[in-house]
């Protein structure tokens, strides 16, 4: 599998919807990754698991990751995300989060590493795309613990790993140690990405210098701002006002179109904040628009504020590539908002 860039957009919960992925990848992303979706999820047919392996023409290439804990389940997840157009399956050992490490998922995995390579062994024969695993350095702080199981991984048959060399514990506290991800890259012969703290193309540089990652993987710098991963690539210029409301609003439209109004209209409040940050639009202007009723007013306020918006999302509508998605044989309310 070739990637065409050395960046890759890292997949996050409540994040990473079809619109961010697809933005990403004109953005200059050359992988991006569903947020992860929960094997027992897929295998009970729960909707909005199952929404989360709609992927269009244009995400390719693209990851889905999955989570879970058992060998089995986590396998026929795989099989889902390949039927559904992966080109990667990317398995999950790097979560921190509570709801997730107590179900025996996630980062907890680390520590279980039996068990870590019975999973990834099973999900790399139950597919014929290449298998990826995303990783912390550990469950606790000063952990070298992705040292130890990185090796056991790719004897397992991981074809590249992630490492974001934080500890679980730390969550996103601190600052990741990419000491332990060029140790990392000495110890495996597959593709290693460098995640965390890559947040402008300087820190892109340092990384790739010193670490020996064949790529790095952007993830919170990206929200809301698709002008990071343009610039990591090298573009020196900063949006204008115009320029981040026209994202802004296809962003909304692609998301209504995705997940539907009722459920997108709390879903993108969120980003509201993330787009109109850092200096773009006075900060009381989020506040306004998250206390707008309809998606109709948000796009109306922005257009006030932005007037050339209108001209630049027309461009950008006009450049959206026309493509087929792939539709698996999932309940038809999946597609118009669960």
């Amino acid at each position: 599998m070739e990637i065409p860039t050395r960046l890759v957009l890292a997949p996050m919960a409540g994040v990473s919807v079809q619109a961010f992925r697809r933005q990403g990848r004109r953005f200059g992303a050359g992988l991006v990754c569903s947020e992860m979706v929960s094997c027992a999820g897929l295998s009970h047919g729960n909707e909005r698991s199952l929404g989360y392996l709609r992927i269009a023409a244009d995400e390719h290439p693209l990851a889905v990751q999955i989570f879970g804990s058992d060998p089995a389940i986590m396998a026929e997840a795989a099989r889902m995300g390949e039927d559904a157009g992966a080109d990667l399956v990317d398995v999950n050992f790097g979560c921190p989060v509570r709801k997730v490490t107590k179900t025996g998922a996630g980062a907890t995995l680390l520590e279980e590493p039996h068990r870590a390579c019975a999973i990834v062994e099973a999900v790399a024969d139950a597919v014929s795309v290449p298998v990826s695993v995303k990783m912390r350095r550990g469950l606790h702080n000063g952990s070298r613990t992705c040292l130890e199981i990185g090796p056991k991984l790719v004897e397992a048959g991981a074809a590249s790993l992630t490492l974001h060399p934080r500890s679980a514990r730390q969550m996103y506290t601190g600052e990741a140690d990419h000491r332990l991800t060029a140790e990392l890259v000495e110890l495996v012969d597959v593709p290693v990405i460098a995640s965390g703290d890559i947040v402008s193309r300087a820190k892109a540089q340092t990384a790739l210098a010193t670490t020996g990652a064949e790529a790095v993987m952007v993830g919170r710098a990206a929200q809301g701002n698709p002008w990071a991963l343009s610039q990591i690539m090298g573009d020196e210029d900063e949006p204008s006002r115009e320029e981040v409301a026209a994202e802004l609003i296809l962003f909304i439209r692609e998301t209504v179109r995705e997940l539907g109004e009722h459920r997108a209209t709390g879903f993108l409040k969120k980003f509201y904040g993330w787009y109109l940050g850092r200096g773009r639009f006075p900060r009381p202007f989020k506040q306004e628009l998250v206390q707008l009723a309809t998606i109709e007013e948000v796009e109306q306020r922005l257009f006030a504020a932005a007037p050339g918006a209108r001209f630049v999302l027309e461009r950008l509508e006009d450049e959206l590539p026309q493509g087929d998605e792939v539709l698996l044989d999932l309940p038809i309310s999946i597609y118009g908002g669960g």
